[in-house]
């Protein structure tokens, strides 16, 4: 009999058990609710974004770079915290579908389709935010600070080369998707949310870069910085490609090195005990 309290997170080992199933699930879920919890998982990301930017505004002024950054990062993880309790669709998160392929549970073909679903769905909601949230004013909030944050972090971003955006992009995603697989661990909503804050936090305090969450901070920034500036839509993919891969590496990689340690020992066994001659 297991000791642990209804309020412990799972063991590893069922915790890569729920990602194995839960990966079956979203492989096999239809188009358009996998659009439809795309879109909003892209928006809940732009809210944590556009809210981190309202803690950074006027921040470099009257606090040093680490606590802003830390700041920035606990805020946004409200766009995580949105996504796995709301229930919605983020393309980072579910490159850990490849614990359901490696298991056998879901082919490639579906898996690698749900996430393309996935990744439109979370660009429209993203930019859709972004627009809707240029159009509400929030740039013009703190007498121009917010805007002044979104454009620097922007500009900052497009300014990344291809290499760095890419390690960037592989580093975020391995902690987004720690956030993701504690998570899976966690027994209530309120130790979902203590799992989720810090790797999400030192993600973004650290500087790494996240598809998703730049699909609404490189069109805010964009739309704040006007028609004159270095943030055109060839910067932008400049950004995104490199991100994305890095991404479906980095969450990829934690799925795998999960489904290794956890997983494939059973399956092996469970194999030897089904073919053992005697």
């Amino acid at each position: 009999m297991s000791d642990a309290q209804p309020g412990d997170i799972r063991p590893p080992r069922k915790i890569a058990i729920a990602a194995r199933q839960k990966g079956k699930t979203k492989a096999g879920l239809d188009a358009p609710v996998l659009l439809m919890l795309g879109l909003l998982a892209g928006a809940y990301v732009a809210f944590g974004g556009l809210f981190a930017m309202t803690a950074l505004a006027g921040t470099s002024d009257v606090m040093p770079h680490g606590p802003a950054q830390v700041l920035a990062g606990v805020v946004f993880a409200l766009g995580l915290i949105l996504v796995l309790l709301g229930g919605a669709e983020l393309f980072t998160g579910n490159t850990l579908l490849v614990v359901a392929w490696a298991e056998g549970r879901a082919r490639f073909a579906p898996i690698l389709w749900a996430l393309l679903l996935a990744y439109v769905a979370n660009f429209v909601g993203s930019v859709g935010i972004a627009w809707l949230a240029h159009q509400a004013g929030l740039h013009q909030a703190g007498d121009g600070a917010v805007g002044a944050a979104a454009l620097a972090t922007a500009t900052r971003k497009v300014g990344l080369d291809f290499w760095p955006a890419l390690a960037s992009g592989i580093l975020a995603n391995m902690l987004v998707c720690l956030a993701v697989w504690l998570a899976f661990g966690a027994r209530s909503a309120a130790d979902k949310v203590l799992v989720i804050i810090p790797p999400i936090a030192a993600f973004v305090a650290m500087g790494f870069e996240h598809s998703v969450a730049n699909m609404s901070l490189i069109p805010f920034g964009w739309m704040v910085q006007g028609a004159e500036g270095p943030i055109d839509l060839a910067s932008f993919l400049g950004n995104l490609v490199p991100v994305t891969l890095g991404n479906i590496i980095g969450g990829a990689g934690i799925g795998l090195a999960y489904w290794f340690a956890y997983l494939r020992p059973q399956a092996e066994a469970d194999g030897n005990r089904t073919h053992h001659p005697g």
